[in-house]
Parts: structure tokens; C-alpha cells; sequence
């Protein structure tokens, strides 16, 4: 199902990308142009890179701090074709690349340009050429490599290759170099910066790139600049086992839950039969889920969520770091990639070194404390007893009144679902009775664990029954609400509450939703039935009414503030944005659902007293 969430999703972002492009060169704009100008837009957003002279031909980025005749460290450069953004020219910085070689989309880089960088940045500790094992990037680094050596440069090359996905290559190709090879930029940058010689920094970069495994997952296919999309990917299917260039995988299946297709590329990262990581059970790991362009940051979190305790669990290893987000990219491509490295703290010293290079997750460094600590509790709750809340074995008359007046309430709610969603579908998003609803069932089915002798706290549990399953602003606001008057209700000692503290909480329930929530009378929300209600409640019990008779009539007004928002411009709320003359064809739903439970409260307690009487 989540998979199929991207596979969705991505359509649209297809048809923007050929809609972008298709704009683009009726203004004069040419798919040639697409690296040049976002290497332009890069070293505009960070200061701290430069490209070399000979743009657009040459299209080297370089950290602004370097100068071949002075640096006196290793340089690290990299490269590769373009597309795979942030990688390479996001590594530069710092602690991690000297130089990113770009070349077009998916195509290496020429040697020319590759000669460039190498002149520009490598002083006399030399330089060391992080190569992805495909064909055109080892020939043209290769003889870039070769002509600087003729000049005179230290040059040493690793070639990466970490892909996992294909059976052990009977020919020359071997595997492919994937974003695993981020994982060995830093390693080798870290080096770098730690001042160890080109043939230690080379040592260190060659036993990572041997430490890696990498394997992706595609629900589309790229979509190259000015091309028209492949639609070799029928509806419902994913590859597995992808290189970066939008080749077909290793594989087609049909699309499977996240956690099934975690599963499976572990193992095949992980197989004892292909052998490609040297890693068992106990070794420790640093994990990286990468993004191929298309995926959202969400949708990647979920599947490092699902990778980690598999690699605990099922495979027995100590994951020390995750790494998470868009590494190295295929354009819009949906899916992604997980890579799995070797860890030793050599390693895990060079991830975790400082760096200036704009696209490293800086944030991920030393050890993981527990991802999941218990929910601190306040004191007050904290002390106290299992028995103080839960229900009474026998309710004093203060508990029946409380038991009858909030069954009364939430059964009145539950009898007016439909119509609270056919009113809040005219004037808001139509889940309003269903909201209530699932408080006012939430409520009945706790009610027989609630405190009823002690009233502040039988009010502080339905707020927290509201607060377990009532969502939407209607469940923030009833939460405030009976937070409000337990606020009020402690703080009388006595242990009868009277009527004179009913209405004093209620005032206070009110003062806190209009408080936080911004909304007062007249402005088409649920206090319009509260206010009007608390004022004849606070009245008639100052005239010296018998509470019943002040709760009955303060609920009459309840329900008459309710049906006045007919008359109401909405000032709060979703209704905000709807036409005056629907707000006036029904009443609020939100005023209509207060003005309900208070009524049906109300009577019960006439009922109640009056029995008991």
C-alpha cells in the first residue's frame, strides 16, 4: 500500500517535470543547458563553492577555499554524469569532495574537464580519484589519471563498485558503482582533512568501498530532459535491482508492502551465497536509505523505520548509524535504495568528522541513545493510586448524579451524528458528528472506570478519553475544555462540588477556549451555546433559583445561542471560507453539538434530583 502511495504520487511529479521542460525550450532554453544552469544555482545557495573557468564546457565545482599551489592536503575529487543530484557536486566541501567533475546527464564526464579539476585543486600531497565502477567513467578517469601523472601529480583511483543486485559478473564489467559511494567520499574526505598521506587516504577509501552493499528499488522509470518517459513499468509492478541511469533492473515483481521489500533487499545485500559484504552476524553496520528523486522524505523515514530492527532482529547486526534522505538520484525516479557499510571506528570516526560540504547529513553522528523513552508523568499523577481512579465500588449521590448526567450527555451526541456531518457538510469539512461521535462512545465505554465520587477528576478522565480517540480541532478544544475546569474544580478542598463551582469552571472552561483558540461570541463557534448558557447559569443562581431550575434554563439558552448562528458571519474556523448565504440556511455544528450534550445533561439532572427527592 505504501508503495503504491508513491507510485501515485509520481505521476503528477512526471507530467511537471515534461510540462517544465517542455516550457523551458519554447523560451529558448535547451536540454544541454539543464547541468550548467544547476550548477549556477548551486554555488549561488553556498558560498563556499566555485567552477572552474571554461564554463559551460568544463563543468567543475570546487571548494572556494582551495588553491592548488597551496593546498597541503590530499584533494578528493569525483564525478560522474549529471542527474544524480545532490551527488557529486553537493559533496564538495570541507572534510569530504575538493571537486565534483559533472558531466551531462547520465553521461561521463570528459577528460578534459577531469584534467581541469585535477590541475586546479591537487597540490603536493596529490590527489585521489573516487571513481563509480561503469565503463565510460573508469576510461575517462583513467586517462585523466594518466596525462596528470605525465605532469607530474601524485594521483591514486578507487573504484566503488557496491551494487548487490546481480549475480557475481562473469565479464569485465563487474558491479556498479551506486550511492554506497557517498559513504566512501566521506570516509575518504575525513582522511583527507586529517592530514594522512595520498596512500593512506587511498588505503582507507579502498577498504570502504569493499565494505558496501547497495541495493534499489524503482516504482517508475526517470524521465530523461526533452524524452518522453518509458513505460516499460505496467501498473502495479516495481524493479528490483536498478543501476542509476534508468536501466532496466535485475528484476520485475509486482508492487509489495515496504516491509516485504525491505526484507527482501537485506538479504540480498546481505547473502552468504553472493558474498559481495563481508558482514556476519555481530559485525557492526552504518545503514543509508536513499531517495532516487521522486520519494518523499516520509515515505524513506518509513523505510529506515522498517530496515533497522530487521538488521537487529533477523540478521544479528549493531546498526550505529542511519543515514536517511536523497543521496544520489535518478532524476524523478520513485523508489529507493539501501545501502549497507562495514562499520569499525575508524569508520565511524571519518562519518562522524565535520564537514562544510552542503548535502551531508551533519546531524547524524555518535551513538544512538534508545529511540523510545517513557513519557514523563506529572507528580500529581504520578503518585497517586490505581483506586482513586477507578470507578467506586459504591457511588455517593454526587457520583449518580455525575454517572446520569454524562451518559445523558454523550448519548444525545451520538443521536445527532448524521446531522452534525449534514450541517458541517454545507459549512465545513462534513466529519463533525463523526468527531463527536467517536468522543461520546470513547466516553461511554470509560465511564465505568471513571472516579465518580470525586468530580474534578471524573472532569479530568473525559478529557482524557477525548484526548485518546477525538481528533480535529473539536478534540483539542473539548480537551482544553475539561482541562480548564479541572483546573477550577481542584482547587475547592471541599468534597461536594456545588453549583456556584459548577458555573465558576464552566466560566473557566470558556475563558480557555476563547484564550487559545482565538474565538469569542458572535463568531459562529461552539461558544456561542456555551456563553450564553454560563451567563443565565451564573444569573439565575445569583437570583437564588434551585440549581436544577438554573441548569434547565441555561441550557434553553444553550440551545437558542446555538440557533442563532443561522444569523452569524463565521469569524473562526473552516466556515470562515464559505459564502454568507449558506452559513444562513444551518446553524453552526459545533454550537448545535454544545448546546446538545448540555441539554441533555441538564434534564438528566432535573430527572435525577428530582427522583431522588
Amino acid at each position: 500500500m505504501w508503495l503504491v502511495t508513491i507510485k501515485e504520487n509520481c505521476n503528477v511529479v512526471f507530467a511537471c517535470w515534461k510540462k517544465w521542460v517542455l516550457i523551458a525550450c519554447h523560451c529558448g532554453f535547451t536540454v544541454a543547458d539543464v547541468v550548467t544552469e544547476f550548477i549556477e544555482g548551486l554555488v549561488e545557495t553556498y558560498p563556499g563553492l566555485q567552477y572552474l573557468d571554461g564554463f559551460p564546457e568544463v563543468k567543475v565545482v570546487l571548494r572556494a577555499d582551495v588553491s592548488s599551489a597551496a593546498y597541503d592536503k590530499v584533494a578528493i575529487i569525483s564525478g560522474g554524469g549529471s542527474g544524480h543530484e545532490p551527488a557529486h557536486a553537493g559533496y564538495v566541501g570541507e572534510g569530504m569532495l575538493t571537486a565534483a567533475i559533472c558531466g551531462d546527464v547520465f553521461a561521463s564526464p570528459p577528460v578534459d574537464s577531469i584534467l581541469a579539476g585535477i590541475r586546479a585543486v591537487t597540490g603536493s600531497m596529490g590527489c585521489l580519484l573516487i571513481v563509480k565502477n561503469y565503463t565510460g567513467d573508469r576510461l575517462n578517469f583513467g586517462l585523466a589519471a594518466e596525462q596528470a601523472k605525465s605532469e607530474g601529480y601524485k594521483v591514486e583511483t578507487v573504484i566503488v563498485g557496491d551494487d548487490c543486485a546481480l549475480p557475481p559478473p562473469r565479464g569485465i564489467a563487474g558491479r556498479r558503482g551506486l550511492a554506497g559511494t557517498i559513504l566512501v567520499h566521506k570516509v575518504a574526505g575525513a582522511a583527507a582533512a586529517a592530514g594522512l598521506s595520498l596512500a593512506d587516504v587511498a588505503a582507507e577509501a579502498k577498504c570502504a568501498s569493499e565494505m558496501v552493499g547497495t541495493m534499489g528499488v524503482a516504482l517508475s522509470v526517470c524521465t530523461l530532459p526533452g524524452q518522453v518517459t518509458s513505460d516499460r513499468l505496467g501498473p502495479g509492478k516495481m524493479e528490483l535491482g536498478l543501476g542509476i541511469h534508468g536501466e532496466p533492473g535485475a528484476a520485475m515483481a509486482d508492487i509489495q508492502p515496504v516491509d516485504v521489500v525491505v526484507s527482501h533487499v537485506l538479504n540480498q545485500i546481505l547473502s552468504q551465497e553472493t558474498n559481495y559484504v563481508p558482514i556476519t552476524r555481530g559485525n557492526r553496520v552504518v545503514l543509508m536509505i536513499n531517495g532516487l528523486g521522486a520519494t518523499p522524505i516520509m515515505e524513506l523515514m518509513i523505510a529506515s523505520g522498517k530496515a533497522v530492527p530487521k538488521l537487529q532482529l533477523e540478521h544479528g547486526l549493531a546498526v550505529d548509524r542511519v543515514y536517511t534522505g536523497s543521496f544520489m538520484t535518478s532524476l524523478d525516479m520513485a523508489g529507493f535504495s539501501i545501502s549497507i557499510m562495514k562499520a569499525d571506528e575508524t569508520i565511524l570516526q571519518r562519518l562522524d568528522a565535520a564537514t562544510k560540504a552542503p548535502y551531508w547529513p551533519v546531524g547524524v553522528d555518535g551513538n544512538h541513545p534508545p529511540a523510545k523513552i517513557p513519557v514523563p508523568m506529572p507528580p500529581s499523577r504520578s503518585i497517586k493510586s490505581d483506586e482513586s481512579l477507578s470507578r467506586p465500588p459504591q457511588l455517593n449521590q454526587q457520583g449518580h448524579i455525575l454517572e446520569v448526567a454524562i451518559e445523558a450527555a454523550a448519548n444525545a451526541i451520538i443521536n445527532i451524528r448524521d446531522s452534525l456531518n449534514e450541517w458541517d457538510s454545507k459549512v465545513g469539512d462534513g466529519d463533525c458528528g463523526s468527531t463527536m461521535y467517536r468522543g461520546a462512545t470513547a466516553i461511554l465505554e470509560d465511564i465505568r472506570n471513571y472516579p465518580l465520587n470525586d468530580a474534578a477528576e471524573t472532569v479530568n478522565e473525559i478529557g482524557s478519553s477525548i484526548r485518546r480517540i477525538m481528533g480535529g480541532t473539536s478534540g483539542i478544544i473539548y480537551n482544553i475544555f475539561c482541562k480548564a475546569a479541572y483546573a477550577q474544580l481542584k482547587a475547592s478542598s471541599q468534597p461536594v462540588v456545588t453549583a456556584k463551582q459548577w458555573a465558576e469552571a464552566l466560566e473557566a472552561s470558556i475563558t480557555a477556549i476563547s484564550k487559545y483558540g482565538g474565538a469569542s461570541a458572535g463568531y459562529r463557534t461552539l461558544l456561542d451555546a456555551l456563553i450564553p448558557a454560563s451567563a443565565m447559569l451564573q444569573e439565575r443562581l445569583n437570583a437564588g433559583d434551585d440549581p436544577c431550575v438554573a441548569f434547565v434554563l441555561s441550557s434553553e439558552a444553550a440551545l437558542a445561542g446555538a440557533e442563532s448562528t443561522k444569523h452569524m458571519q463565521a469569524q473562526a474556523g473552516r466556515s470562515t471560507y464559505v459564502a454568507g448565504e449558506i452559513l444562513a440556511s444551518v446553524p453552526d455544528p459545533g454550537a448545535m453539538a454544545a448546546a446538545s450534550w448540555y441539554r441533555a445533561a441538564a434534564l438528566a439532572v432535573e430527572d435525577k434530583s428530582g427522583a431522588s427527592s
